[in-house]
């Protein structure tokens, strides 16, 4: 009978999965996104809301390798804004020309590196940068409201 108790225990103990102690379960973060809210230096409505700039005029691309950038349109509860969901991926380097309507809004240039630590991945922006258009970013969402004359 001692054998058979002996047995099952050795058993168990055998099939039981075990953990090692630097196993841990794995998390993700995101990249942020970027979303541009373009609007009229003046009068600071949105130039799509208004009816100035259409969305399907909307043009991205990676100036570094002429390639598109991704990106979503927003047109909800009278809300219009271009949502860049694609940057922070991956270790990279952008610099996005946007236009609309064959004017040029900005550039978005960004430098961002995937990490991993702790079993988590995040991506960490060592340079973020709007050039050739005046800003403002909201502390509260994040948008960047895009100033064009």
């Amino acid at each position: 009978m001692r054998s058979i108790i002996k047995f099952l225990f050795l058993f168990v103990v055998l099939i039981t999965p075990c953990c090692e102690e630097d196993e841990c379960p794995e998390c993700f973060t995101p990249p942020k996104m970027f979303i541009l809210d373009i609007v009229d230096t003046e009068t600071g409505e949105n130039l799509f809301t208004n009816g100035t700039l259409k969305a399907d005029e909307i043009e991205i691309k990676n100036v570094l390798n002429d390639a598109p950038v991704d990106f979503t349109f927003i047109d909800e509860n009278g809300v219009n804004y271009i949502q860049i969901h694609s940057i922070g991926w991956e270790t990279e380097v952008v610099n996005c020309h946007i236009s609309v309507s064959s004017i040029d809004i900005c550039n978005l240039y960004v430098d961002a590196k995937r990490e991993s630590d702790n079993c988590c991945s995040y991506t960490v922006f060592n340079e973020i940068s709007i050039e050739n258009a005046e800003f403002k970013q909201d502390d509260e969402t994040g948008i960047y409201k895009i100033l064009v004359e």
